[in-house]
């Protein structure tokens, strides 16, 4: 039987993530009791390039659901259409306006790589 039947594909790429982000989260002490097992010497924080690897991947999806859900709660604030109906808009332009957005999102992008680079050094 499938878990995902009934519901739509939005509920269910959330839901798969949090099950990812959950399963990630109960792995991350087994990981570590298998490094530790291994060789009893090692210490709980263990510089291990896997341990570190699986808590790179972890804070990554803790960060990117995070930054998805305030940018929905932003979305919705501002009365914003939904990105469907966005997307399909865009669809619907010329050719040479797409291009043109394409560029200006290119030099947007662009600048404010440089302003970061500016403000860094």
């Amino acid at each position: 039987m499938n878990i995902l039947t009934g519901m739509n594909t939005k509920s269910a790429g959330s839901y798969l993530l949090v099950l990812l982000l959950g399963l990630l989260l109960l792995l991350w002490p087994v990981v570590q009791r298998l490094v530790i097992n291994g060789d009893p010497t090692i210490g709980v924080i263990d510089p291990n390039i896997w341990l570190l690897l699986l808590l790179s991947l972890i804070s990554f999806l803790l960060i990117t659901g995070l930054c998805w859900w305030l940018l929905q709660r932003l979305w919705t604030s501002l009365g914003l259409p939904v990105l469907g109906n966005m997307v399909s808009q865009f669809k619907t332009l010329e050719s040479w306006q797409q291009l043109s957005f394409f560029w200006a999102s290119f030099a947007l992008l662009l600048l404010t790589v440089l302003g970061v680079f500016s403000a860094v050094i």
